[in-house]
């Protein structure tokens, strides 16, 4: 059962992240997550977690200001050993209900070049490509691009005309 993470779910969540930050292009981030860091995320954000420390994600601001208030950036990150088993797209559907519960309207997801099966899996979860910035991150002495892909949570507003 997916549910929401604990403050003792925070030394496991860092395990799974620091793997994937360790030996990975996953994310473009070099430096560990510590077990009080996650604590904190916990506090301050939704985290979701699978069963039996399969994995967890979360959600935040996109960017800052008022304008933005609405549009979430979202993490996801499984265990080895349940990936490719089908149990992150529930976890997936889960936070969006949660972001949509929430009043949020988009959620975006910020891939890495580097990992097309997370482009897949988001596509297949009704996230469309909105952007491709080449060469924005470094990582291993490697330029990585990073992919923008997005997601509406509830229907469009009518769009205003400018005056």
């Amino acid at each position: 059962m997916i549910r929401p993470a604990q403050a003792r779910d925070a030394g496991w969540i860092a395990d799974i992240w620091n793997d994937i930050i360790a030996d990975t292009l996953v994310t473009f981030t070099t430096t560990p997550k510590t077990p009080p860091e996650i604590a904190a995320l916990i506090d301050t954000r939704p985290v979701l977690v699978l069963p039996d420390r399969g994995g967890f994600a979360t959600y935040g601001p996109f960017r800052s200001g008022p304008g933005y208030v609405r549009t979430v950036e979202h993490t996801i990150h499984l265990a080895p050993q349940v990936r490719g088993a089908g149990q992150g797209g529930p976890l997936l559907m889960a936070l969006m209900d949660h972001a949509q519960t929430a009043g949020h309207h988009v959620m975006v997801a910020g891939i890495s070049g580097a990992n097309p099966g997370a482009m897949r899996f988001h596509a297949r979860h009704g996230f469309a490509q909105a952007g491709h910035l080449p060469q924005v991150g470094r990582k291993a002495g490697q330029w990585l691009d990073l992919i923008l892909m997005q997601k509406q949570l509830t229907a469009p507003d009518t769009p205003r005309r400018s005056v």
